[in-house]
């Protein structure tokens, strides 16, 4: 015999997920990366081409009517981030967990530099999340700190994915290195698949879409990655 109303009601609520957009969102081009120079937690400037990509950015994604934006603390970040907050009159939070994974030794030294001091070191860093440069973070280390943030989001913004703007996303501003790790991260990757994600562009971002029922913690999946704005 079937339920009664009450019962058919929560079984479609069940149904019906509320889901969150998260969009991580990389800075603009420095002279660092122009150069191939390793930047690491240097807190380096965006170049002409960088500000320039920073307001195609901002003008894409603020059509979206972000819920929130959040940034690194990093000046390559927070100058990205501040085009956005401009656009779309969003204020903007700063958090240093999102800064650039810490790259020690290999701070400031070009791609060649480091090649040449240490032979197929680039190489076990990119495939293996949990080996660090000479003084610096690993990527295992870096989801550990700058995961969290998304449950600081989850716990300041109860609205998220609801309302009357429900598609909303809340957009992070942040580094390739960190942006990789955290999509690794909330996705739930086994650390050996950590390698699998490409470079992202300056200015190209990430998407994730949380999933979840009867208030559980959300399930992430990946919609998109290394979008970019048109003409970037």
């Amino acid at each position: 015999m079937s339920g009664g109303p009450d019962e058919h009601d929560t079984s479609v609520e069940r149904l019906t997920p509320v889901v969150r957009r998260l969009i991580l969102l990389r800075h603009g081009q420095t002279e660092f990366n122009a150069d191939s120079r390793m930047q690491g937690q240097l807190d380096t400037e965006l170049s002409p081409v960088g500000e320039d990509q920073a307001r195609r950015a901002a003008a894409a994604l603020a059509v979206r009517t972000p819920r929130a934006i959040w940034s690194s603390d990093l000046q390559r970040a927070r100058l990205t981030a501040e085009e956005l907050s401009s656009a779309t009159g969003v204020p903007l939070t700063i958090d240093d967990r999102l800064r650039e994974t810490y790259l020690g030794e290999w701070q400031g030294k070009t791609h060649v530099d480091v090649d040449a001091a240490l032979p197929g070191a680039r190489r076990t860093w990119r495939d293996d999340a949990t080996w660090a440069p000479p003084g610096g973070e690993s990527r295992v280390n870096v989801a550990t700190r700058a995961t969290p943030v998304v449950a600081d989001l989850l716990a300041v913004l109860p609205d998220w994915g609801s309302g009357d703007s429900p598609e909303a996303p809340v957009v992070l501003v942040a580094h390739g290195g960190v942006i990789a790790a955290m999509t690794a991260s909330l996705l739930g990757l086994p650390q050996a698949n950590w390698s699998v994600f490409g470079g992202l562009a300056n200015t190209g971002w990430v998407q994730l879409s949380g999933h979840s029922f009867d208030g559980e913690p959300p399930v992430w999946r990946l919609d998109v990655w290394n979008a970019t704005a048109e003409g970037v």
